[in-house]
């Protein structure tokens, strides 16, 4: 079963942390089999505000992008997605982030002579969907260098349980909730 912190916290008012809390699963017969943390796999990515989008000299279906990251100078990136335009706020991942929808770390470099520092980012390029048309189109109000995680709703981690055949009161976040109180560990 899966279910989210903040899910489980709507039904359990507790000071203990997440990570308390999934250390006392199992001992309430509860196995943890995952803990997925988009926050902490997203937490380079930023809001970014590109400033100009110009036809890369050397390639057709190019882009020389300036990206406001909010922290100091614009940024050049060569970018493909055919809706980098000027004035659009995206996603912006650094040299140095992981990629993991194309599971790679960016690295500074040079893309038909053109310097890229970075990289203007697509929702499958994040595994937040499967499209690939063009880079995430973010709203006009989009704070610039804001985390792109927690503007998103993506900060709440989900959790995945195994439920054994003699734990069908805990098939629901309730049932959870239920027992870790009645074991003390909240109301």
């Amino acid at each position: 079963m899966k279910f989210t912190r903040d899910w489980l916290f709507d039904h359990l008012d507790t000071d203990c942390r997440l990570d308390e809390i999934l250390e006392i699963l199992p001992m309430l017969g509860l196995e943890v089999e995952s803990v997925t943390d988009l926050a902490s796999a997203l937490a380079p990515f930023t809001i970014a505000e590109v400033i100009s989008a110009e036809q890369h000299p050397n390639a057709d279906k190019l882009r020389v992008c300036m990206v406001n990251t909010g922290s100091g100078d614009p940024i050049q990136v060569v970018c493909g997605a055919p809706n980098a335009r000027a004035g659009m706020k995206g996603v912006f991942a650094p040299a140095g982030a992981y990629v993991p929808g194309i599971d790679l770390t960016l690295k500074a470099g040079e893309i038909r002579g053109e310097a890229s520092n970075g990289m203007l980012c697509s929702e499958r390029e994040m595994e937040l969907s499967d499209e690939h048309d063009g880079i995430i189109d973010l709203p006009a109000d989009a704070p610039v260098g804001a985390a792109f995680a927690p503007y998103a709703g993506l900060d709440d981690p989900v959790i995945e349980i195994a439920i054994t055949p003699n734990r069908a009161d805990c098939l629901g976040v309730r049932g959870v909730a239920r027992d870790l109180a009645a074991a003390g560990y909240g109301t």
